[in-house]
């Protein structure tokens, strides 16, 4: 295989993570509102299920060491890639099969809750198998003056995946007015959804990476792994005695937590508090997705003509913007007013957009050059965990505020303006972290490609 990754190439690898934006939606945007707002169910068991991938990361990093060491079939990363993304393909006809049954009546039964735990519990190990090992074929194919462009090819169309499967899935299901069935939806259009998604996925999946890797012998180890040796006890007390990393600590775990407490709520807040249909609610990530799109290749290109436009200058201006977006989506719930809902959506782009941006070049940053593959591992293991609990906790909030008040206006309301106070603390702890200063206490950073090299092994 060619050391040269042409953009050609680069898009078709690209088209991964599209359909890895799509399967996101599907899970967080279609079947989460449907289940909750459509089928009644309550919000806590279904946010729990959807964020289960998250709590389920840590397998990553052991799939990442075996492909990492180990050869299986010739192939070191796409075994691993391929197991996990076919076993998220079986789980989207499971639970997509289970979730039609119980639009056309069927009673939720034991046997019913079983199969779609396992559905998305299957979700979640694909998901955590593949991911990591997806990054590292990524690192393995490009050479190392192409991986910044590699990267980002690979990012913009992870949220043009959001895009693109918010319109795509608008589209599958009929509107209100056009069901028959007391639903925003039929049954036999909702399952026609599921097995189309699926034959989608599968299909981005397979292309894009056949192909990609070059045959190694069965059972080859690499001769990574001498930063796994060390302490993992040690190096944890490194990044707490440090004020800098502490503080930092601190910033991802709250962003992370507060900017994906509407995960699971958001699309079933819009059919809760203003009767908007499914049609119109999984549109939903179309809306934010292309703001973010277009908000990250802005930010990125005055980044390189505007120096004071750091990675910590997009940070403070990407938590500022989603501090007003949940102040708009707290005004919108409490004052039931639906007009705010679309600013919301626009600015939650443009926040998340620069927020990605921000924090991603900062957990490089707070990363020293001879430990960056373990900081690394912090900072990631710490958002990954972070939005696990965002999401499942925001889901829970509603239900209990719900239970206590029965307003769907003050339950919603109140998650957003939690979300509000929370990142104002996350800002608070970003600015007790000084990178400048931090640095002058490591070692001399490496490049980019050194950084990144290091978080894969």
């Amino acid at each position: 295989m060619e050391n040269n990754l042409t953009v050609a190439r680069n898009l078709k690898i690209a088209l991964f993570h599209l359909g890895s934006g799509m399967a996101d939606v599907l899970a967080t945007g279609v079947w989460n509102r449907i289940m909750i707002s459509d089928l009644g169910f309550s919000a806590t068991p279904i946010s729990l299920l959807v964020s289960l991938r998250y709590f389920l990361a840590p397998l990553g990093i052991w799939a990442g060491r075996m492909s990492d060491r180990h050869a299986v079939g010739g192939y070191r990363r796409l075994f691993w890639i391929w197991l996990g993304r076919a076993m998220m393909v079986l789980s989207v006809f499971a639970v997509g099969l289970t979730t039609t049954a119980l639009a056309r009546g069927a009673e939720a039964t034991l046997g019913v809750w079983a199969a779609l735990s396992l559905g998305l519990l299957l979700f979640s190990l694909g998901n955590a198998l593949s991911g990591s090992t997806f990054l590292a074929l990524i690192y393995d194919r490009a050479p190392e003056h192409q991986r910044g462009r590699a990267v980002g090819l690979v990012w913009t169309f992870l949220l043009l995946g959001f895009t693109i499967g918010g319109i795509l899935f608008g589209v599958m299901l009929p509107s209100s007015e056009e069901s028959s069935s007391g639903l925003s939806f039929t049954p036999e259009t909702l399952q026609n959804l599921f097995v189309m998604t699926a034959l989608i996925l599968g299909s981005l999946w397979f292309f894009s990476l056949l192909g990609e890797e070059r045959r190694s012998p069965a059972g080859a180890i690499t001769q990574a792994g001498a930063e796994a040796q060390t302490s993992l006890r040690a190096d944890l007390r490194r990044v707490w005695d440090n004020p800098h990393t502490r503080f930092f600590l601190v910033y991802l775990s709250c962003s992370m937590i507060f900017a994906f407490a509407q995960d699971a709520i958001l699309e079933p807040f819009a059919g809760d508090v203003f009767n908007m249909d499914a049609r119109h609610t999984t549109r939903f990530a179309a809306y934010w997705g292309s703001m973010s799109i277009l908000g990250s290749l802005l930010f990125l290109g005055l980044s390189r003509r505007v120096k004071r436009l750091d990675n910590t200058m997009m940070s403070y201006i990407g938590v500022g913007t989603l501090v007003l977006t949940f102040a708009l989506f707290s005004i919108s719930s409490l004052g039931a007013v639906r007009e705010l809902v679309t600013p919301g959506l626009i600015l939650l782009g443009l926040g998340l957009g620069l927020w990605n941006i921000g924090t991603l070049g900062l957990m490089m940053d707070m990363s020293p050059a001879a430990r960056a593959g373990t900081f690394l591992g912090f900072w990631t293991m710490a958002v990954t965990f972070a939005r696990g609990f965002g999401v499942s906790g925001g889901g829970i909030l509603r239900d209990l505020l719900l239970s206590l008040t029965g307003s769907h206006q003050f339950a919603y309301g109140a998650v957003f303006v939690l979300e509000f106070a929370g990142l104002l603390v996350a800002i608070w702890a970003l600015r007790r972290v000084n990178v400048h200063a931090y640095k002058a206490g490591q070692e001399t950073p490496a490049d980019m490609a050194q950084v990144l090299a290091g978080a894969l092994e």
